[in-house]
């Protein structure tokens, strides 16, 4: 029979231990670290990646390699027979017949090893996203709402690599020297949005989800929209500046800031249908990327001048540097124009337009997420 207990008694063996303060959000704190800390790596890698593939295209090598292999592709030729094979593959295209005829081997296994590295590099990319993904699913080192968004992105890395051999596909029929044109658009464009993916997912994982809340009431509304207008349009420029890559169109109308000596190009809609023009000509595509480009200046200087009336410092600063990235943009690309787009120009073009979309990403950012401000205005 249980033993009658006086009521001011202690009772020990069933007490449990004390809480902890702040233990349940110090365990999501450092699944975010290391959720953050791994997509750093991927968004890295990304990035070296749009440079390599930027390089493939300006060195010509993207149809190099014939057929799409995602497994044993992983291994280069390895004796002088299957050198041979694979360079006899290439001369059965119209690239070689066309533009390459007399290619020596020495000359082959330069834009072959380009192409075989681009590829390489996103097999590596799917490896670093898949290990690190079921590694964090595993531990259970995904923040709750995070699973989703994190597969998002190995979905949209599978996808790119259907899209690369679908652009190296086109480029490999009757009469065709390069790629589609608004194939590597579709290709580039899907890169980009992963890029923007793994930013913002790092800008939220860098604070706790109650301190994000509680900042997004005091988010200011127009400044987003502004942020998310020019982010788009930012957008739409890159996807045009795919096109102008696609058909060469830098190295033509090397005069600014006229073409030709005129305010248009000359047969600016010579093609029919006319819809050709847009993607064929390079004179319109050409024209089309500076009028875009002039267009986000505009819009830029706008959005910089409406954040003059926050009273937050980091946003107004995220915006300063927005500004001072599509001004450099803009002289970079007009200085590449006028040199008739060398590779070393094109590659340090590109890769602005991906500093400049993580710039405004940033700025839109804090935008809706203002950092914590003292009455002074230091930043808490």
């Amino acid at each position: 029979m249980a033993k009658n207990r006086s009521i001011f008694e202690d009772v020990t063996e069933t007490q449990k231990p004390a809480a902890v303060p702040g233990g349940v959000s110090r365990d999501r704190g450092r699944a975010r670290r290391l959720v953050r800390g791994w997509l750093m790596v991927l968004f890295s890698l990304v990035v070296l990646m749009v440079a390599v593939g930027g390089l493939t295209r300006l060195t010509d090598s993207g149809l190099s390699i014939t057929e799409w292999a995602p497994l044993s592709g992983a291994i280069p030729p390895m004796s002088a027979a299957e050198w041979e094979a694979e360079f006899e593959a290439y001369r059965q295209i119209p690239e070689y017949q066309l533009q390459n005829r007399g290619m020596s081997m020495a000359e082959f296994k330069v834009i072959y090893w380009w192409e075989w590295g681009h590829r390489q590099l996103g097999r590596v990319i799917g490896l670093v996203w898949a290990i690190g993904f079921f590694g964090l699913l595993v531990t259970r080192n995904i923040p709750p709402g995070w699973t989703g968004r994190l597969f998002l992105l190995g979905l949209l890395g599978g996808t790119q690599g259907a899209i690369g051999w679908w652009m190296v596909h086109s480029g490999l029929q009757e009469g065709m020297l390069d790629v589609a044109s608004y194939r590597l658009a579709t290709h580039l464009g899907i890169a980009f949005l992963i890029l923007g993916l793994i930013a913002w997912f790092i800008f939220k994982l860098g604070r706790e989800e109650a301190a994000l809340m509680q900042a997004r009431r005091e988010g200011d509304r127009k400044l987003k929209g502004m942020a998310t207008g020019l982010m788009h349009l930012s957008f739409v420029q890159i996807l045009i500046g795919a096109l102008v890559a696609g058909i060469d169109a830098g190295r033509n109308y090397i005069d600014w800031p006229l073409m030709a000596g005129g305010f248009t190009p000359p047969g600016m809609w010579a093609l029919e249908p006319v819809w050709r023009n847009l993607f064929e000509n390079d004179g319109t595509v050409q024209f089309i990327h500076r009028i875009v480009g002039y267009l986000i200046l505009l819009f830029g200087i706008g959005a910089w001048i409406a954040s003059r009336r926050t009273a937050r410092l980091a946003t107004k600063r995220a915006f300063d540097w927005v500004g001072v990235m599509i001004f450099g943009q803009i002289v970079l690309g007009i200085v590449t124009v006028m040199h008739s787009s060398p590779w070393y120009l094109a590659i340090w073009h590109q890769l602005g337009a991906v500093l400049l979309l993580v710039l405004i990403l940033r700025a839109r950012f804090l935008a809706m997420y203002p950092l914590p401000q003292s009455v002074k205005g230091a930043a808490a």
